[in-house]
């Protein structure tokens, strides 16, 4: 093992051991401060209130382990201007969180919107943007689409105790193994950072007896922090359709997100009105154990993971074999759950 690769596993068990140990110290303040989630019987059927500010020690583990890791090592030219647009993009996504997790009612939608865009700039102006889109001022278009889609997506998937800190687990780690051999070394060590701090926090919010959420402050900021990573490696080196790997290795939030907001649209309904038409909820309908239905996730996630790996080393034809399969995937699940009632 190299002195490199020691350091993303430095990265990755720094993260891990202070959200390990930050979650439950977190769950304790929320108690403390009544930041509750309180089942309405509506949507939140989870019994008892359950504390947020889960994602905070997520934060913090993310953040910390990569300062931690600077006293290591001497990172190349750009690579901290990336860390830090990340840094205080994150910060921001996740005071937004916070607000809204803390806030009677939370924040009106088009407020989030607002100051999601906002984040987005963020990573603008730290040149943290789509690089295949010319000219510029469509690239940045599509950034700010892209970066506030994949945070509402993961904000939207965070919905069952174990799925967003698990996607985004298999997300980041799939950012690093396709980010190895090149020279942005941000993502590498930003995508380990994120795999451990997600990985301390998951024993937490899977316990029964100190159960506790990341809250929006979490989700969102989750979002945020892959939709940066997502965007700092190539996919192209092989053959152009290796672009499409960040879509399939964020497929699944990105797929319910979209098979909600359209059936939602569909019956004259708001898609930013909560309700139990999530591919995940749809699973239970059926009689999934929470458990299957995580293992059923995970699976999919995984697969897609290394289906977009493999569309950055193999040539055009195979690639389009692996985009084919992805897509008749889901074409199979969709038509499947649709016809589950909910």
């Amino acid at each position: 093992m190299s002195r490199t690769h020691r350091l993303y596993l430095l990265t990755w068990a720094a993260a891990g051991l202070i959200s390990l140990v930050l979650t439950p110290l977190a769950r304790q303040a929320a108690i403390r401060w009544n930041i509750l989630d309180r089942p309405d019987n509506k949507l939140k059927t989870h019994g008892d209130a359950v504390p947020y500010l889960g994602g905070v020690a997520i934060l913090v583990g993310f953040i910390f382990s990569l300062v931690i890791v600077r006293f290591f090592t001497h990172f190349p030219t750009g690579t901290l201007k990336s860390i830090r647009g990340i840094f205080y993009g994150t910060i921001l996504i996740s005071v937004i969180g916070l607000v809204d997790d803390t806030r009677r009612g939370g924040l009106h939608f088009k407020t989030k919107f607002l100051l999601q865009t906002l984040a987005a700039v963020v990573l603008i102006l730290f040149d943290i943007r789509i690089k295949f889109a010319h000219p510029e001022w469509l690239a940045d278009l599509l950034t700010l689409v892209w970066v506030i889609g994949i945070i509402n997506a993961m904000n939207l998937t965070d919905i069952l105790d174990g799925l967003a800190g698990g996607i985004a687990v298999i997300a980041s780690a799939a950012f690093l193994f396709i980010s190895l051999p090149t020279e942005e070394i941000y993502v590498n060590f930003a995508s380990a950072a994120l795999a451990g701090a997600c990985m301390g926090f998951l024993p937490y919010n899977l316990s029964k007896k100190y159960r506790v959420f990341m809250g929006d402050t979490g989700s969102l900021a989750l979002g945020f922090i892959l939709a940066a990573l997502s965007m700092g490696t190539s996919y192209t080196q092989i053959n152009d359709i290796g672009l499409f790997s960040p879509i399939l290795i964020l497929a699944l939030p990105i797929y319910d997100t979209l098979l909600v907001s359209v059936l939602r649209l569909g019956k004259g309904q708001s898609p930013f009105i909560g309700s139990k038409d999530h591919f995940p909820l749809r699973l239970k309908a059926v009689g999934f154990s929470c458990n299957q239905i995580l293992l059923t996730c995970y699976s999919l996630c995984i697969a897609a993971a290394i289906g977009a790996s493999l569309m950055t080393i193999l040539p055009l034809a195979q690639c389009l074999i692996v985009m084919g399969t992805a897509l008749g995937v889901f074409g199979v699940l969709t038509w499947e759950v649709c016809k589950i009632k909910v």
